[in-house]
């Protein structure tokens, strides 16, 4: 079992933007510090709770300052970029980590992004998201002259292509064929998963959805890896919860339902989001439950796992019990909100790798 730190970030917008990057950058490189084993950050352009704009910089950040945790985009949003970006700034960052990426990608998540870019029908988003990365495996896979023609793209580069002055050419990712593919999955049966189990990609699945909605992502992953001769392993499969270790488990229950703690927020956040994006209904156990009973003490009760550290434990052996033999937990991060929880938080990490992660190794073996 391996343990990664998932990012989005949910910051709160009311702090100073500079102030937040610098700690969500210090996360990272407490992660690293600890001994984990990836750290995934997103990609948003149109919030100030969400500020990392591209994560291929967030990332290029960290190569100097961490020494062994995978560095991972989670996700880059393929609608919002040209392939030829894509390719050129993924392939960079793996030589200059020595090839400590791994890439996640998705058809996008947040709405305003989707109206800036113009780009809000989900079909035109897939069918973009799809067309993207074929051309992206294109360029690192071929040598110029490209002619890669689509339906929201058109790739050429003929006339410009210099092969005695190396010039014409995208420089092709350290690790081979190329880093490492991830999909995220959020809804119920995803058709996400399908297609990164026939892709020979890996799986994500979000920690804001219930349990039962998870399990059909590796039920789905492995349906689809069987159709095509594939074998489903627990590599391929990370599921992210929210996760919080104190002392005990009075203590952490105590803390995950503050009102004004980083729990609340990131919930309050979430859940206002969704709803405002008709998207809600994602978060539900039971799609009859009404509206106004999705809050953030909901998502609170339902999507965290909290406890002392033997009790977290317990629950994410008995929750890869339930669900499938996912091979990596993603802890999600949270804004540090000042002196006193950051304090938590961090201490939370590091009885998360020092003293939760050894019971689970031990318990799953």
């Amino acid at each position: 079992m391996k343990l990664g730190m998932f990012m989005m970030p949910v910051n709160d917008h009311r702090r100073d933007t500079h102030v937040v990057l610098k700690e969500d950058v210090e996360i990272a490189v407490k992660c690293d510090d600890l001994g984990f084993d990836e750290f995934w950050i997103g990609e948003h352009y149109t919030t100030l709770s969400e500020p990392v704009s591209c994560p291929f910089t967030f990332l290029a950040n960290l190569i100097a300052r961490t020494k062994t945790i995978k560095l991972c985009t989670g996700v880059v949003n393929l609608p919002q970029r040209h392939p030829a970006q894509i390719a050129a700034h993924a392939a960079m960052l793996d030589h200059l980590s020595d090839g400590r990426l791994i890439m996640g990608v998705s058809p996008g998540g947040l709405v305003s992004d989707f109206e800036i870019f113009g780009v809000t029908d989900l079909k035109v988003r897939r069918e973009m998201a799809n067309e993207c990365i074929d051309a992206v495996l294109k360029l690192w896979a071929s040598k110029p002259p490209y002619d890669i023609s689509g339906k929201y793209w058109n790739i050429k580069l003929d006339k410009h292509s210099y092969p005695e002055l190396g010039i014409g050419e995208l420089i092709k990712p350290y690790q081979h064929p190329h880093p490492p593919l991830v999909a995220s999955a959020m809804s119920p049966n995803s058709g996400s998963v399908h297609t990164a189990a026939t892709r020979g990609w890996g799986v994500i699945s979000a920690n804001f959805v219930p349990t039962s909605t998870i399990k059909t992502h590796w039920d789905g992953f492995s349906k689809s890896c069987k159709e095509i001769g594939r074998l489903p392993v627990p590599n391929d499969w990370r599921v992210a919860r929210t996760i919080y270790v104190a002392s005990s488990d009075s203590e952490a229950e105590d803390y995950i339902k503050d009102k004004s703690g980083p729990f609340s927020h990131y919930f309050g956040y979430l859940v206002d989001l969704i709803k405002r994006a008709e998207f809600h209904a994602i978060m539900k156990e039971d799609v009859d439950m009404p509206d106004e009973l999705l809050t953030w003490e909901y998502a609170c009760d339902n999507f965290i796992i909290a406890g002392s550290p033997e009790t977290v434990a317990e629950k994410i052996i008995n929750l890869r019990q339930d669900i499938g033999p996912f091979g990596t937990i993603l802890m999600t991060a949270a804004d540090l909100q000042g002196p006193d929880h950051k304090q938590k938080l961090i201490h939370s990490m590091d009885l998360m790798a020092q003293r939760v992660m050894p019971i689970i190794r031990e318990g799953i073996d």
